[in-house]
């Protein structure tokens, strides 16, 4: 092996050759990126990437327990491995037993193509998207409209060792599309704005100009301005603001912190209080909606494949480094309106007497509608108003007994009277609990892959419905745009 340079798989092994501690997990991802940007119906940046980092836990058994040690460190050559492993056998010797410690999970097991070279994008991931971009740009300069935004497009090959015989490895293909149309005109004309976005693995399946012409219509709509006041309205959520809500219900679904009376999904002081049920601290069981909705991940999901087993540089309450490896089934979190499952670890499982359900890359919402959005639409306004938001921003949680959480319209929200958008009206301060809205909602669409706006950065595997809700919380009026 170079002293300089090596493999993915060779710096995996060479690091658990080094190691001295009773017990050692070897993770090392391999980055590459792809970008396009624009601004004005032009490009205006392009741009590749590659990086790596490589973390080392070690684990030490002590008289009071096992302690664990993680150092991750990026740019890493077979120069940097043995300092990089002594630092974690340090962390870990200088930390008290691991609360969270477990056995490695073991079995002399390997990944097919876990000594492959690495998975990697480059800008020909944008070969067909490309010319199509340039086309919308045309076409949107034809219509007086400017297009802003970006193609994001990453690979992550994960590759993961252990001393427990573990030798896995995922490719993880990540893709977002970004899409912001203005208005050229002169005055208030120019301050029309209106979002798209779309998440895919390859760029294969997605057309700038499908998403320029839906925002030319939303442009449209945005040529009367109606101003509302702030109130309880009937709303339609498109699939990517019931994603950026339904994440941050995920997120928040420890069944540590359930158990222990810290969240939404804790059982009611006056609740049963049979503590030798498993969950009795929980919620687990209730009807959580009326509507037949299956809230669940499943790491062979079609389009939204993610890794099939645990990949943890960190541990906490709803994941462990003591679990990396661990295989990772179909998870169904809410199974006909019912709660289901929460998050455990295998510590977690063990302290709360629930079944082992680790976190997994992506999140479903079905509830077996048909309808889409338009038709949704078609169906709204005719007790009175309605609204027709593009997404949600800035969300922040409220409180987390309630799972109350708040945050700005933006990009365009709209009023339907009798089945038909006749405007556009100001953007709102929403106050709700995503958690209340699954109680309240009537009507469930069709479910499809979206792009949640807010966390997609950090979570952008996602297919939900657009929700009906009948009194949606407009707190306030919002002066954004």
């Amino acid at each position: 092996m170079s002293r300089s340079t090596s493999t993915p798989h060779e710096i995996v092994e060479r690091a658990l050759e080094l190691s001295r501690a009773d017990g050692c997990v070897v993770i090392a991802d391999e980055r590459s990126s792809a970008n396009l940007r624009w601004a004005g119906n032009a490009l205006t940046t392009n741009g590749v990437t590659r990086g790596r980092t490589l973390t080392v836990i070690a684990t030490v058994d002590g008289a009071e327990g096992t302690a664990s040690g993680v150092v991750s460190r990026s740019a890493v050559t077979a120069d940097d491995l043995e300092p990089l492993v002594r630092a974690a056998e340090a962390a870990a010797r200088d930390a008290g037993p691991a609360e969270d410690a477990q056995p490695l999970v073991g079995g002399a097991k390997e990944s097919a193509g876990f000594t492959d070279a690495p998975a990697e994008t480059s800008s020909e991931v944008f070969a067909a998207f490309a010319p199509a971009l340039g086309e919308s740009f045309r076409q949107a300069r034809a219509g007086g409209r400017e297009l802003y935004g970006f193609a994001h497009h990453e690979m992550v090959s994960s590759y993961l060792g252990s001393s427990a015989g573990l030798r896995l490895r995922h490719d993880q293909p990540t893709g977002t599309l970004e899409l912001n149309a203005k208005s050229a005109g002169p005055g208030a004309a120019a301050a029309r704005s209106a979002w798209a976005g779309r998440a895919t693995r390859d760029f294969t399946d997605v057309d700038p100009r499908e998403l320029d012409a839906d925002l030319a219509r939303r442009l449209a709509w945005a040529e009367r301005r109606v101003e509302l006041p702030a109130g309880r309205y009937e709303t339609l959520l498109p699939p990517t603001a019931v994603a950026d809500l339904l994440i941050y219900q995920l997120w928040s679904s420890s069944a540590r912190d359930a158990a222990e009376g810290r969240t939404v999904f804790s059982k009611p002081a006056d609740g049963d209080g049979d503590a030798a049920r498993p969950g009795a601290g929980t919620r687990l069981g209730e009807r959580l909606s009326e509507l037949p909705l299956t809230l669940r991940s499943d790491p062979g999901a079609s389009g939204l494949e993610c890794a099939p087993f645990v990949l943890a540089h960190s541990s906490g309450d709803d994941a462990s480094v003591f679990d990396n490896g661990l295989p990772l089934p179909a998870t169904e979190w809410m199974r006909d309106g019912v709660l289901n499952r929460l998050i455990t670890t295998r510590h977690t499982a063990g302290l709360t007497g629930l079944p082992v359900a680790p976190g997994i890359d992506n999140l479903l919402l079905e509830a077996g509608g048909s309808r889409s959005l338009d038709e949704m639409v078609a169906a709204s306004g005719h007790d009175g108003p309605a609204l027709l938001l593009t997404c949600l921003w800035y969300i922040r949680e409220v409180d987390p007994a309630t799972l109350l959480l708040t945050g700005l319209t933006r990009d365009g929200v709209y009023l339907v009277e009798n089945g038909e958008v006749v405007g556009e009206v100001n953007n709102f301060r929403f106050n709700e609990s995503p958690v209340d809205l699954l109680s309240r909602a009537v009507e469930a669409g069709r479910t499809e892959r979206t792009l949640p706006r807010e966390w997609s950065d950090y979570f952008t595997r996602a297919a939900t419905p657009a929700l009906r809700i009948p009194d949606f919380n407009m707190s306030s009026v919002s002066q954004g745009v």
